[in-house]
């Protein structure tokens, strides 16, 4: 007797043969399959290796899809943080859309470092060297330049200002035959076999071609999907309860109703009492 599939099957079938022509489909470029790859420390370190030019570099412990915050609560998913062994600090963006890579973004994401990479009572001696690092679809800057390094200088002396915050931005359109240029080549690839550095397009290869890769790809697919959904719901609770502030009813029953600590239901309340 033939199996009957349930529409549970037939949904899970579908999104997996969806999950895997993204799978087929990816590129460095795109953030959440860079941030598997590169949470590699060695793939890490290459790529560090390469954009800053230095043989030196020791990757200590590398993070993908990282999440920082700040004392209001905000938060910002970096795709890439890693410090090597002296401590410096890496934050790695790919930005596909030119909005996501304006200068006051990577301003943002360096004062996260600082905030986040320092305990109470530390010394600001303490602050980490830091480096925000976008790749960019598109020549985000203008300049007709690979790459980019924005460092703060006192003006009236023309030199550095010496707060070790660095930000690079790299061009990925500029695909030539140094090594910069080779490894833009390979944030472009869909196939690792067109692709120039074996270190990176051997963990590509696992996540397109491996069982096991594919699997955790799949997996980070279905933890988006899922994470998507918990937004969702709290979007929609969060509208409900700014409809019954406006009716004026208690905090603590709308906390109950819409599902939401009672302390954000009153944050949600413009009309309070300063």
């Amino acid at each position: 007797m033939a199996e009957v599939k349930t529409q549970n099957d037939l949904d899970f079938e579908r999104k997996h043969e969806e999950d895997l022509r993204r799978i087929r489909d990816f590129r460095l470029m795109d953030d959440n399959f860079m941030s598997k790859v590169f949470e590699d420390k060695p793939c890490a370190e290459f790529l560090l290796r390469i954009i800053l030019n230095r043989d030196d570099l020791k990757v200590k412990e590398v993070h993908g899809q990282h999440d920082l915050n700040n004392i209001q609560g905000r938060s910002v998913r970096l795709d890439i943080l890693a410090v090597d062994h002296e401590n410096r600090a890496y934050n790695v963006e790919v930005q596909r859309s030119d909005s996501g890579a304006v200068a006051k973004r990577a301003r943002y994401n360096s004062s996260l470092l600082d905030a986040n990479l320092t305990r109470k009572g530390d010394a600001y001696d303490a602050l980490n060297e830091t480096y925000v690092i976008f790749i960019t679809e598109n020549d985000v800057l203008r300049g007709g330049l690979p790459i980019y390094h924005i460092n703060r200088i006192i003006e009236e002396m023309g030199k550095s200002f010496g707060d070790e915050a660095h930000i690079i931005y790299v061009n990925s359109q500029i695909k030539d035959d140094t090594a910069l240029g080779k490894l833009m080549h390979d944030f472009t690839c869909t196939n690792p076999d067109d692709m120039n550095y074996p270190v990176l397009a051997q963990r590509v290869r696992y996540f397109k071609e491996d069982t096991k890769g594919v699997a955790t790809m799949c997996r980070a697919f279905e933890e988006v999907r899922e994470e998507s959904a918990r937004e969702a719901k709290h979007e929609q609770a969060i509208e409900s309860a700014k409809t019954m502030l406006a009716d004026g009813l208690p905090y603590e029953t709308i906390a109950r109703y819409a599902k939401l600590p009672i302390e954000e239901v009153k944050a949600l309340d413009t009309k309070k009492p300063a």
